[in-house]
């Protein structure tokens, strides 16, 4: 069973299971997949060099617009040209912190330096959204009522398997978050 991450005299550290380490690495896996661009054969190198990409639109997934959301509300020509801009970039960003949680996984205890804090807060943060997405989750209730399954053997359906990956992310990400606030507490 996953023990909650904790800050202390190695830095932050963490437990998982190995059925659990295959899990999250096929999510890792999973959203690394969705972010990966579609390769485009007429791009034009200068533009690739310096993360312009004109050819990019916003994504007709739900789940991949929540993690490449619209920057500028009801404004579609400046959310577009924001995009054009930046959402190259923000792809091997995200690409680049699930890639790196996930050379992780090899070890039984987990054992993290800052910035692996960083890039395992990015990727579990990911996953949670496009969870949140598959899941429907609009509002506090709609969380509330996902948080409620808490019991593995009630998972009889997709929803109810999904719904506990998306608690069982969510617990370990916040026991993330607080082992990283420990550990900016406790600096000089």
């Amino acid at each position: 069973m996953a023990k909650a991450f904790k800050y202390g005299l190695k830095g932050i550290t963490g437990f998982l299971e190995p059925a659990e380490r295959e899990l999250l690495r096929s999510l890792f896996d999973d959203v690394v997949s969705m972010l990966q661009p579609e390769a485009s054969g007429s791009q034009d190198p200068l533009t690739a060099l310096i993360g312009l990409d004109m050819d990019v639109r916003e994504p007709s997934d739900r789940a991949l617009r929540r993690l490449l959301p619209n920057v500028v509300k009801d404004d579609g020509a400046a959310s577009l040209e924001f995009r054009q801009l930046t959402e190259r970039s923000l792809r091997e960003t995200k690409i680049g912190a699930l890639r790196a949680a996930a050379l992780d996984l090899d070890k039984d205890e987990l054992v993290l330096a800052e910035a692996d804090a960083k890039h395992w807060s990015m990727a579990l943060n990911d996953v949670r959204l496009v969870l949140a997405e598959r899941l429907d989750i609009q509002d506090e209730a709609d969380a509330e009522h996902v948080h409620q399954m808490q019991d593995w053997s009630q998972a009889e359906d997709v929803e109810s398997y999904l719904a506990l990956v998306y608690n069982f992310t969510t617990w370990l990400q916040e026991s993330l978050i607080q082992a990283m606030l420990q550990s900016m507490e406790s600096r000089p």
